[in-house]
């Protein structure tokens, strides 16, 4: 696959953890052992108005406001980007969803935000552009990869959901 062949390039060590496929947070949860890395939860959204798109990586556990999140980044509304956009820009089908997605967007289409919690991890863990494995990379690693893809991360503390 293309993404190990980048990593090797760029002298990007990981560890890869292979698992049946997943499609949620708590699936991985249960067939992963708990790793010394952040987890994640990487969210497709897109404003309908602008038709602007976001990859917004938050901790696993963390709901995000969206109402507030768009409000952040200066658009109007924000909701999920369907499945076909998701196929249609990165090349991903849900539940593969992850911030290595950005090798993939040659057109810099979507913008990359990450909650400075991940972000100042030491590590993190994310999916290599499929769900039936797990690679934990440093956030320095990471960091260097957006700079080859002179990519840049809007970070941030993401405004949190309450609940009702």
């Amino acid at each position: 696959m293309a993404i190990y062949s980048l990593l090797d390039q760029l002298a990007i060590p990981y560890q890869r953890f292979d698992h049946p496929p997943v499609f949620t947070c708590e699936e991985a949860s249960k067939l992963l052992p708990d790793l010394p890395a952040a987890k994640t939860k990487n969210l497709f959204l897109r404003d309908p108005k602008s038709e602007r798109l976001f990859l917004v990586v938050s901790p696993e556990d963390h709901r995000v406001d969206l109402k507030a999140l768009a409000a952040m980044l200066g658009v109007k509304r924000l909701s999920f980007g369907s499945p076909e956009r998701l196929d249609a820009v990165l090349g991903l089908t849900p539940g593969s969803v992850t911030l290595l997605a950005m090798v993939r967007d040659r057109e810099k289409a979507v913008a990359l935000v990450v909650d400075e919690a991940i972000w100042q991890a030491e590590q993190v863990q994310c999916h290599p552009l499929v769900n039936t494995a797990t690679l934990i990379i440093r956030l320095d690693d990471v960091r260097r990869l957006l700079t080859h893809l002179d990519r840049e991360a809007i970070v941030m503390r993401l405004p949190a959901a309450t609940c009702d």
